[in-house]
């Protein structure tokens, strides 16, 4: 008499195999994403006069409302630790790159409360006419999977808030 042993059992492959082609699906269907943002603001006042307001590493706090708050740790790369105001949040920042030349700098989260992962950001200021500016601040991240529209309601509310106060401040 034989045994049933050596016997593949073909209903047990066959739902490894379905159980295997179904996860396959599920992460090929809902990959992350990286999304973009990018806000600009035109300004009364040359390249150089806005980057010297708004180009020092931990100035962001004397131009984005919300901050209270900034220390920056010396190091390479130097990194920034933002507090808001009500003492709620805390973002930690990581300077990824400079150029005062270009009046530029690039910096991505270490930690930050926003639903996002993977965030770089840029804030540039280019002569657009004489006596002109345009303040680009711009960035890419992954949002957190089902908070896609928190993350941009987040992120477009503390850009326009910054580019605003940054534009007020060089009113004419």
């Amino acid at each position: 008499m034989k045994s049933d042993i050596t016997k593949p059992n073909i209903s047990a492959l066959t739902r490894i195999a379905a159980l295997g082609a179904l996860a396959f699906l599920s992460i090929s269907v809902s990959p992350a994403y990286a999304a973009t943002l990018s806000r600009s603001v035109d300004v009364s006042g040359t390249p150089s006069a806005v980057w010297s307001m708004i180009g020092p590493f931990c100035a962001i706090k004397d131009w984005l409302p919300p901050v209270g708050a900034c220390t920056e740790k010396e190091g390479s790369p130097p990194e920034r630790t933002l507090v808001t105001k009500d003492g709620k949040a805390t973002f930690v920042e990581t300077l990824t790159a400079r150029s005062d030349v270009e009046h530029s700098y690039s910096y991505a989260f270490k930690s930050s409360p926003l639903p996002v992962t993977g965030y770089t950001s840029t804030i540039k200021v280019q002569a657009k006419t004489p006596g002109v500016s345009t303040v680009t601040w711009s960035s890419t991240y992954v949002p957190d999977p089902g908070k896609e529209q928190d993350a941009q309601e987040a992120l477009t509310g503390i850009y326009d808030a910054g580019l605003a106060t940054i534009k007020a401040k060089f009113a004419k």
